[in-house]
Order: structure tokens, then sequence, then C-alpha cells
């Protein structure tokens, strides 16, 4: 678990790649030095046949432009993630940061800089030597290698252009999130589940405190459950998602396992909690993500509502396959006799709520994103039907319920009210009505 949290974070980081790059170009010009030093001249093709000094100038102008492109290319990275920030969401950075793209055309510049210099020490030091003398092979590569940089460099400039453009943005969030979907129903088809156990009688329980403040990125239960005797009863008291302050009940486990210090330690390490919540395991910071483009976009400042129903389209995609997924029990119980429960984690009416709580009190003054919100609704609510969700179908019908009443009091122009009241009253398709369906407030 420590180890993927690792991986995370170093497929996050801005330096790893670019120094490996550096690493690979060190070894390179050493590698090539050699060669040039121990074959014949003439040996091999020569793409340039320079003089040693028309190659010392070569390789110092290259080096001079790749280190000034890098901190132009770093600015761009900065100034993109700046713009994201402020027209879609803080939120969303992590997606930048994980753009490998730019990435590699740091590691690239910054590379054939230090291939450059390091190249330039292997030069003959009279400029007046012969040609024969110049170490040809690492020239040409130096040359190959700026020729690469500057491909690479056009490529990046066209995708981090696109990479502005919110409707990749929101699909990018939307794809990450549905493959956290995918795990979690295929975690909830392969555990079992029982009866909330009674714990009375098994005596005074260890409580387990947090020992960090963060967000819990994310919970191993293999590494929770085998933190603890057989037979025990554990119950989590946080969730993937929530926020940790130091010292408040991380677990408790029944009867006290004895080993109250190493039991905690398996624990808290099987509990990874970080700085800033990842979706990770984190299917509900997706939809966080997502909603928090929509209303942005809703604000008066940025006034775009074609973006709030893209969202809305959106979370749709996202919704209808986790209120058809079998979600992870809340009670577990393993091989060995333990059993886990999971009080906090989200049901699917939860999800429901987390998606469309915030977002349809900021659409009721825009027909017709409300009216893409309440087709979404009917749309979520038709999906579930003769399904076990009662509880997904009561919210659902809740949702759809304030979000006309929402449009009520807006104070919409009669006519998209009523588009709105249709919206809601029909299936997707509008030459299909619902025979049965939930029950709609009156608008007056």
């Amino acid at each position: 678990m420590r180890g993927r949290a690792l991986a995370n974070r170093l497929g996050e980081s801005l330096l790893l790649i670019p120094g490996v790059m550096v690493l690979g170009a060190i070894l390179l010009e050493l590698v090539l030095s050699r060669v040039d030093r121990s074959l014949e001249p003439g040996t091999l093709p020569r793409i340039l046949r320079l003089s040693s000094e028309a190659s010392i100038q070569l390789l110092s102008t290259i080096a001079g432009a790749t280190i000034t492109t890098v901190g132009v290319v770093f600015s761009l990275i900065v100034v993109s993630m700046q713009l994201a920030s402020g027209q879609f969401s803080p939120r969303v950075l992590h997606t930048f940061f994980r753009e490998r793209m730019g990435k590699v055309v740091v590691g690239l510049l910054t590379a054939v800089f230090t291939y450059c210099v390091l190249a330039l020490r292997a030069l003959p030091e009279d400029l007046g030597s012969k040609t024969s003398e110049v170490p040809h092979l690492t020239v040409d590569v130096a040359v190959l290698l700026t020729l690469v940089s500057v491909l690479a460099l056009v490529m990046y400039l066209h995708r981090i252009a696109r990479r502005q453009y919110v409707g990749g943005i929101i699909a990018s969030i939307t794809g990450e999130t549905l493959r956290r979907v995918d795990d979690l129903s295929r975690a909830g088809r392969a555990l079992r589940a029982k009866d909330v156990p009674d714990v009375s009688g098994l005596g005074p329980p260890l409580v387990v405190s947090a020992r960090d403040n963060g967000w819990v990125q994310q919970v191993s239960t293999p590494g929770v459950l085998a933190a603890v005797p057989p037979g025990s009863v554990l119950r989590l008291e946080t969730r993937v998602g929530a926020f940790l302050a130091r010292g408040i009940p991380l677990a408790t486990i029944w009867p006290h396992p004895g080993k109250e210090e190493t039991v905690s330690r398996a624990l808290q390490a099987a509990v990874v909690v970080g700085d800033r919540r990842t979706t990770y395991q984190d299917v509900d910071f997706g939809l966080r993500q997502l909603t928090d483009i929509a209303l942005r976009s809703l604000s008066p400042a940025v006034n775009d509502p074609t973006t709030a129903i893209e969202v809305v389209l959106r979370l749709a995609s996202i919704l209808r396959p986790l209120l058809l997924a079998e979600l992870p029990a809340q009670v577990l119980v393993v091989e060995n006799g333990s059993t886990l429960l999971r009080p906090w984690d989200l049901d699917h009416s939860e999800y429901v709520r987390h998606a469309f709580d915030q977002l349809r009190l900021y659409s009721a003054p825009h027909p017709q994103v409300a009216v893409a919100l309440v087709r979404t609704l009917r749309m979520l609510w038709e999906a579930v039907e003769g399904m076990d969700r009662p509880e997904a179908r009561t919210e659902l019908e809740r949702q759809l319920a304030l979000t006309l009443q929402g449009c009520e009091r807006a104070n919409l122009l009669p006519a998209d009210l009523e588009t709105v009241r249709e919206a809601a009253a029909h299936a997707q398709n509008p030459l299909q009505r619902f025979e049965h369906g939930p029950t709609l407030p009156q608008l007056h």
C-alpha cells in the first residue's frame, strides 16, 4: 500500500523523469566519447564535418538554447496550471501534474544541455586541430538529440494548447473516475458480507488513533485485516476521501488484541493519509472535481452554462454504472473469522447526493442546465428501476423534486419553467412516457 502511494507521488513529480533523462545523457556522453577515442578516423559515416572551433561553437549554442527553452517550458507548465486553477477548479491540477509529455520535454531539453556541456570537454583544446581529431560521433549525436528536442517541443506546444480545452479536462477526469468505479464494482463482487456482529460481550476494545493530519487517500482492506488477530471485529472510523485530524479515532478493535503498539502501527500503515485527495480509490473525489467545474462555469464571472451541461452529462455517465454496481459491503467477513465494519463508506444514495446537491442549487436560474439535470435524474431513476436500490431511488426522487422547486423559486419565465417540468415528467426519449414514476411536486 505504501508502495502504491509512493508510485502515485512519483507519477506526479516534475523531477523524476527529467532526473532519469539527465543521468542517461551523462552515461551516453561517456560511452560515445570512449567510442570516439577508440575508433579509427573514417570508420563511421559523419553527418557533419566540422572543425574543432566550429564544433565548440555548435555545442555551446545548443547548450545555451536548450537551457533557455527549459525555462520557457516550465513557465508554460506553470501558466497552464494557473489558468486551469482559475478557470476550472484548483482540484483539477493533479491532472496536469500527471501529464507526462511536459516532463519528457523538460527532461529531454535538460539532457541535451547536459550532454553538450560534457561533450565540450572531449573536444581538442587546440582550435587549429585537424578535423580528424574532432569526436564526430559525439557531435553528430548532439545534433540528432537537438532535432528530437525541437520536434518534441513542437508536439508539446500543440498538446498544451489542446489541453486547455475544457472538454478534454472533463473527459480526462471522467475516464479516471470510471476506472475507479470499475475497481469498486470488482471489489463489491469479490467480498462477502454478513450481519453486523454483537460486540457487547467481547469486552473493552482497543481504539487506534490517527497519527497524521490529512486526507485518507487509500485503505488496504487486506492490510487492515492482517493487522488484527483472527476472530477480531474491526470497525474503521473513517473512509477514503475523509479528512483525519491527529488523535481522533481511526479504528476500533474487539476484543482488545493485547499488542497495542504493534497493532496500531500496522493499522496506521494500512491507511495512507496525505495532504490532498487523490482519485486512486476515491470515486467521490472525481464527482467533486466535475461538480466544481460546473459550479465555476455557472458563476456570474464565467457564465458558461454549456460547460455545466457537459458536466451533467459526464456525471450521468459515471453515476449510471456506479448505481448499477454492487458496492463493497459495509460488513465483511474473511476466512480467519475476522470481521471488518466500514459504516462510513458511501452508499448509492450518498453518491447521488454528493453529485447533485450543490449543482441543482446553482442550475436553477439556468433553464437549459436544469433541463439537462432533470433528464439525467430521470434517466438514472429509470436505470435503477426494478433493482434493489430503494435508497438510491428515494434520493433521485428527492433531487428531482428539489430541482423543480428550485426552478420555481428562481423566477423562470413560465415557458422555461414548463420546459423543465416536461423534461422531468418524461423519460429521456421524449416520445416515451413513464407509466409509473416518482411523485413530483406541483409547481404553481
